[in-house]
């Protein structure tokens, strides 16, 4: 395993992050979900990532549960909020003052931690003033509960925005956590270019492009039993987009490259997001251990110039880039 620094920090993290968004506490039974994070251990893994809304606290409890025996010094525990979660009365959203304040006590009762080593904004909160949601993160830092604070698929502008506050009231805004892959590339323009001059790291999430980019899907083909694409409760819109022929027919042509490379297609895809200097680190999920195992050796693997032409080539005009698709909801969800 390899290691990057977090944004402007002294903060390292595995280049690979282990996620447990959609898998625990839902669709892996718990003695499966605490053997992925053992091997995720295995493999040189340090980082885990989760949140409060992932099976509506259920996924904080299984991974605090996983991680409970572990030195706490050896990781980097992040979470996140600002979904629903609990009854979803009308205060058990957003980034108001009082939802961070409950929500962190809850989020370290379910990791069994006395902080957080990244406290993140699931979203924009529009219905909330931004110096509102920067204080109470600062009160949190200072408090002791989270070391430092990122945000998650903030336009450039709300980072400029957020980066500013949290400089002023003397904490570091580091991370952003967007969606990133072959596939997904509205990043590019102005989120990455603005978080270079800022100081700010990309956490990239889906980086297969929820298994798109692993090849499992065919062109013309019924989806696969058991996959992503086939689960109602496990993502099956998010995967639909990216259902589409020509795009399953892009990913076919990557095929050779991989080989060409000694990659499997998962691996290619999670090396291609690293190669992005403002990506500190790229998040896999798993459903079984093995799966960890393969994807990790994407960690430090530097693809050469002719082969990230030749996959721009199969590609890259397939791919969505528009910066406009950066967005959180326009108003909170409860």
């Amino acid at each position: 395993m390899e290691f990057r620094y977090l944004g402007n920090s002294g903060l390292k993290i595995s280049e690979i992050t282990f996620g447990n968004w959609l898998t625990h506490g839902s669709q892996v039974e718990n003695d499966v979900a605490t053997a992925c994070v053992h091997a995720a251990l295995d493999a040189g893994i340090t980082t885990f990532d989760t949140a409060d809304v992932y099976a509506n606290t259920a996924a904080e409890q299984v991974l605090g549960d996983a991680l409970k025996d572990e030195r706490r010094e050896s990781l980097e525990i992040f979470t996140k909020v600002y979904f629903p979660t609990g009854a979803k009365g009308h205060n058990d959203t957003g980034l108001s003052r009082k939802h961070i304040m409950e929500s962190i006590d809850g989020s370290l009762r379910r990791l069994q931690t006395d902080y957080v080593d990244l406290y993140q904004a699931h979203r924009y909160d529009a219905e909330t003033p931004l110096e509102e949601t920067m204080q109470a993160f600062a009160d949190v830092v200072r408090a002791g509960k989270a070391l430092y604070i990122g945000v998650s698929e903030w336009t450039a502008d709300q980072l400029r925005a957020g980066h500013g506050l949290a400089r002023d009231l003397g904490i570091q805004l580091i991370s952003n956590q967007p969606q990133y892959s072959m596939l997904w590339r509205v990043i590019e323009d102005e989120v990455v270019p603005a978080s270079e001059d800022l100081g700010i790291s990309q956490i990239v999430w889906s980086p297969v492009a929820q298994g798109v980019l692993s090849g499992k899907y065919k062109p013309g083909a019924a989806v696969p039993q058991g996959s992503r694409a086939a689960d109602e409760k496990g993502g099956a819109d998010m995967i639909s987009k990216w259902l589409d022929d020509d795009v399953l027919n892009g990913v076919h042509r990557l095929e050779p490259i991989a080989q060409d490379a000694g990659l499997t297609m998962a691996q290619l895809a999670v090396a291609w997001v690293l190669q992005n200097g403002n990506v500190a680190s790229a998040i896999i999920g798993a459903s079984r251990p093995e799966q960890i195992a393969s994807n990790v050796q994407a960690a430090g693997v530097k693809l050469d110039e002719g082969t990230m032409s030749r996959i721009e080539e199969a590609i890259g005009a397939l791919a969505e880039r528009d910066p406009r698709k950066t967005r959180s909801p326009e108003t909170r969800l409860a």
